[in-house]
C-alpha cells in the first residue's frame, strides 16, 4: 500500500481541496450498499461524525470487502470528493484498503439502539459509540477549560497528596492504604489495630479532599487550585455518587466569602462558554439523542447572573411554598441540611437562575469553616444548578486560631491529627476562602447525561471494579 501522510477524520472533513489524495485510518461503522459500490462510515475518534469511504466491488472484489464489518479497523488511501450524500461535504473514493483488524458477528456494538446500563457491561468497548466518544472528548476539553481558566488568571495548579492520614471532612467514610496482611492483623492490648508495622507506621486512607493541604500551599503562593482524583468509601448507589471521582479545588488568600462567590460564578461560566465554543457538534449530538433542553440550560446559566440569598432567607421561600400547597418529599425546617428537590425548587420555579446560599447553620458544615457573629450559622456557600442541585460547595475558612481549634474539637477533630492546618493560623494567619468542584458533576450538567457513571470512563462504584 502506497505511503501517503495519514489525515484524521475531524480534519478531513474539512478540506476542499477535491482530488487530492489522502490516507484515513480508523473503525468501521457501517457499511452498506449494493452489487456495484460499498459505502463505509470510518470513525477514528477526532470527531462525531464519520468520513464516507466510497469503494467500487469491482475494483476489490466481494470477498475482499466481506471481511470490513462493524467493528473492523481499516486503512484507506484514495481521493478526496466533493459529496452527493445528504449531511456531509466529503468523502473519499477508495483506491487502497488495507484491513488492520477484523471484528466478527461477536463484537458487542453491532449496529443498533444500546442502552447505556449494557455499555456500562462493556466500558472497555463503549467509547468507541458516538455517544460516549463524545462525552470523552467533552471530558477533555473541560479539563482544558479549567487549567486554562486558573492559569490565565495567575493560579498555580498544586499537587495534594493522593494518600493521607487526615480525614478532611470528618466523613469516616474514607477507603483505607496498607500492606499488612488483612487476614493476621496485630493488635494492641485493647484489641484495637497496631499499625507499627504497616508500610507508613499508622493508619493511611486514600483522600477524600485535596482541601486542608491546599490551604496551606495558598498560604504562601497566594492562590491555587487542585483537580485530582479523591475517594469516598460512601455505600451509595445512586445516579450521582461515585467511589472514585475527579475534584477541583480553589483556595484563595486573602478571598472573603463574596470574592469566592464571584469565582465560583466567573469559573463555571467559563467552563460552560468554553463547551458551547468547543464541542458543538458532541453537545449538538446528545442534545438530540438524550436531552432536548440540554443547549437552552447551558444559555441559561451564561444568561443569569447568580442569586446570592442566605440559607435563613431560603427556608422562608420553601416554607411559604409549603404553604401555598407545594409538596416536598423531605421537610423543611431551619436547621435541617437542603436536598436536591429543594435546592432545585430555588433555582427552577422560585428565581429561575443559578442560586448561592450562603451561611449555614454550622451545625451541617464541616469543622473549618468560618463563623459569623450570630454564633449560629458558618460563611458557607454552595452554588446550586437546574436539575442537578448543588454542584459547587465552598466557603471562606476560619482564620482565628482559638475558634478553629475549638470548633474541630467540639467535632471530634484532634489537635494532634491536624497540628499542622493550625500552624497555618499560628503563623502569619490571613483570610481565605475556596469551594470544591466534583468534575462530574459539572459534565453532568454540560452533556446532559442523567447517571454520573456515564461521565467517567471506568466508574467505581459499591460491588463494582470492572477493567
Amino acid at each position: 500500500m502506497e505511503k501517503i501522510q495519514r489525515t484524521v477524520i475531524v480534519d478531513a472533513l474539512k478540506r476542499t481541496d477535491y482530488g487530492a489524495k489522502v490516507n484515513i485510518k480508523g473503525w468501521v461503522r457501517t457499511r452498506r450498499g449494493n452489487k456495484n459500490v460499498s459505502f463505509i462510515a470510518l470513525n477514528d475518534g477526532s470527531s462525531i461524525n464519520n468520513i464516507q469511504i466510497v469503494a467500487d466491488i469491482a475494483k476489490f472484489g466481494e470477498e475482499y470487502l466481506k471481511p470490513i464489518t462493524t467493528g473492523a479497523c481499516i486503512s484507506v488511501n484514495g481521493i478526496l470528493v466533493e459529496s452527493m450524500g445528504q449531511g456531509q461535504s466529503v468523502e473519499v473514493q477508495a483506491e487502497e484498503i488495507e484491513i488492520y483488524g477484523t471484528a466478527d458477528n461477536t463484537y458487542p456494538l453491532q449496529k443498533k439502539g444500546h442502552t447505556l446500563e449494557f455499555l456500562r457491561e462493556v466500558a472497555h468497548l463503549r467509547p468507541r459509540t458516538n455517544t460516549f466518544g463524545a462525552v470523552f472528548r467533552i471530558r477533555h476539553h473541560m479539563a482544558m477549560a479549567i487549567h486554562t481558566f486558573f492559569h490565565e488568571r495567575g493560579y498555580f495548579y498544586f499537587h495534594t497528596p493522593l494518600i493521607t492520614a487526615s480525614d478532611c471532612e470528618g466523613a469516616g467514610q474514607m477507603f483505607q492504604v496498607t500492606t499488612k496482611n488483612l487476614y493476621n492483623l496485630k493488635t494492641n492490648e485493647d484489641g484495637k489495630i497496631d499499625y507499627s508495622d504497616d508500610f507508613f507506621g499508622k493508619q493511611a486512607s486514600l483522600t477524600v479532599s485535596g482541601q486542608l493541604e491546599g490551604e496551606l500551599a495558598a498560604m504562601a503562593l497566594g492562590k491555587i487550585y487542585t483537580f485530582g482524583p479523591t475517594f469516598r468509601a460512601e455505600n451509595s448507589n445512586t445516579p450521582r455518587h461515585l467511589a472514585e471521582f475527579w475534584m477541583i479545588e480553589p483556595e484563595v488568600a486573602f478571598f472573603e466569602i463574596e470574592d469566592n462567590m464571584q469565582l465560583a460564578q466567573d469559573f463555571i461560566q467559563y467552563c460552560i462558554r468554553w463547551a458551547l465554543d468547543n464541542c458543538k457538534d458532541d453537545i449538538d449530538f446528545l442534545a438530540k439523542m438524550y436531552d432536548h433542553d440540554l443547549i437552552e440550560r447551558l444559555n441559561f446559566v451564561l444568561a443569569n447572573d447568580f442569586k446570592r440569598l442566605t440559607y435563613t432567607e431560603g427556608i422562608e421561600i420553601l416554607k411559604a411554598a409549603v404553604a401555598n400547597g407545594h409538596k416536598f418529599e423531605f421537610p423543611v425546617d431551619w436547621g435541617t441540611d437542603l436536598q436536591s428537590e429543594h435546592e432545585r425548587y430555588l433555582v427552577e420555579e422560585h428565581f429561575k437562575r443559578p442560586v448561592i446560599l450562603t451561611d449555614y447553620p454550622k451545625e451541617i458544615k464541616s469543622f473549618y469553616m468560618k463563623q459569623n457573629e450570630d454564633g449560629k450559622t458558618v460563611r458557607a456557600m454552595d452554588v446550586l444548578f437546574p436539575k442537578i442541585g448543588e454542584i459547587i460547595g465552598g466557603s471562606q475558612r476560619e482564620e482565628d486560631y482559638e475558634k478553629l481549634r475549638t470548633r474541630a474539637a467540639e467535632m471530634g477533630v484532634p489537635d494532634k491529627d491536624i497540628w499542622w492546618y493550625l500552624d497555618t493560623r499560628r503563623f502569619g494567619t490571613a483570610p481565605h476562602s475556596g469551594f470544591g468542584l466534583g468534575f462530574e458533576r459539572l459534565l453532568l450538567f454540560v452533556t446532559g447525561m442523567q447517571n454520573i457513571r456515564d461521565v467517567i470512563p471506568f466508574p467505581r462504584t459499591p460491588n463494582n471494579c470492572e477493567f
